[in-house]
């Protein structure tokens, strides 16, 4: 058997079109008027061939690869960096590029990652999407400044990248609403003492929602913990539900926090949701949705913003928009509720002190 590589000739043979044909039908090329009969017959002819474009040729035709670099922080740690991977690499296929994944351990804010940088451009990448482990705002690596280049889940401090980030503060306002909707009045909330973009958020949207609504905000009613597990969750909750008047509902800053207020509130004989109504944040479903009851909490869109980092991405390299900035602004991805069994109206009856 012949071993010689596929050509376009070759398929233009086997469809008894020309090679312009051929051309025209696997470039998709937008102006060229090839019936879909033919277009069926290209493709068929190629495929039985096993015929696949001269990656080389083409990018020396094009001068791109195709290929775009992920950078994704502490990969294996980060609980929805598959996600963020999935949403980029579907998006990436949809427009015929292929993505080229690197991990970044221990990269952080002091802009560490140059190597994961280098890495990528020594293979031609087109661009490089940078997945931030948890939202903040981050000195990127000096090697992305003047690439085609999109943070997710992060902003440049220099604003020198563009990015795509989740609306906290709208997805927070959602959960504090639900719970208010249900008939709540009197919410608290446990949160971080972490200085990070999300609790600041977070906690500006549960006060901003309270005052909305038009009741008034009680800072004894939010607890802080420095550790965001189900362990500062569970301490937290402790301080909060053994005040003399607790709170008949708790927005919590992830869905860790709110399994250690399962936790507390089962140690005090407190019933989920007859007795007290609970939001999460994060919507990580082996935790959420086997937490007994089911966790009502607000998701982020992990999948969503891979799939418009990559897209923006692809939109610089194919529009040729140089080496700066590829927007002013972050593109801002919206937060959806997942409502489970956790969220309530008020038992009525009257709330328990503590001792």
């Amino acid at each position: 058997m012949s071993t010689r590589q596929v050509g376009i000739k070759d398929v233009a043979a086997a469809a008894g079109v020309s090679i312009a044909t051929v051309s025209q039908v696997l470039n998709n090329v937008a102006y060229a008027r090839v019936a879909a009969e033919t277009r069926d017959r290209v493709h068929q002819a190629a495929r039985r061939l096993g015929y696949g474009p001269n990656r080389l040729a083409q990018a020396l035709r094009t001068r791109r690869s195709d290929v775009i670099g992920v950078i994704c922080e502490d990969m294996a740690t980060a609980p929805n960096s598959g996600l963020v991977i999935l949403g980029s690499v579907e998006a990436a296929k949809v427009r015929g590029y292929t993505i080229m994944i690197i991990n970044a351990p221990g990269t952080g804010p002091d802009g560490s990652g140059d190597a994961g940088v280098a890495t990528l451009m020594d293979r031609q990448v087109d661009g490089i999407l940078y997945a931030a482990k948890g939202r903040r705002r981050l000195r990127v690596p000096a090697g992305l400044v003047g690439l085609p280049a999109v943070l997710v889940d992060a902003e440049d401090m220099g604003h020198s990248v563009s990015s795509v980030i989740p609306d906290e503060e709208g997805g927070a306002r959602t959960a504090v609403q639900t719970l208010i909707d249900a008939g709540h009045t009197r919410i608290g909330m446990i949160t971080s003492t972490d200085d990070v973009p999300e609790a600041h958020s977070r906690l500006l949207a549960f006060k901003d929602t309270l005052v909305d609504a038009g009741l008034e905000f009680r800072a004894e009613l939010v607890q802080s913990e420095p550790s965001t597990d189900a362990a500062g969750g569970y301490r937290a909750a402790l301080r909060l539900m053994q005040r003399d008047r607790r709170p008949t509902a708790v927005f919590c800053f992830n869905d860790l926090m709110a399994m250690g207020l399962y936790r507390a509130a089962a140690e005090l004989g407190v019933s989920v949701p007859d007795e007290l109504s609970v939001v999460g944040f994060d919507n990580q479903e082996l935790i959420a949705g086997n937490l007994h009851p089911a966790l009502t909490t607000v998701s982020l869109p992990h999948y969503e913003m891979g799939a418009r980092a990559v897209e923006i991405l692809i939109d610089a390299i194919e529009g040729n928009t140089g080496a700066g900035p590829l927007t002013a602004l972050p593109a801002v991805l919206p937060c959806t509720l997942v409502a489970r069994d956790s969220v309530a109206p008020p038992s009525g009856q009257a709330v328990t002190p503590w001792a």
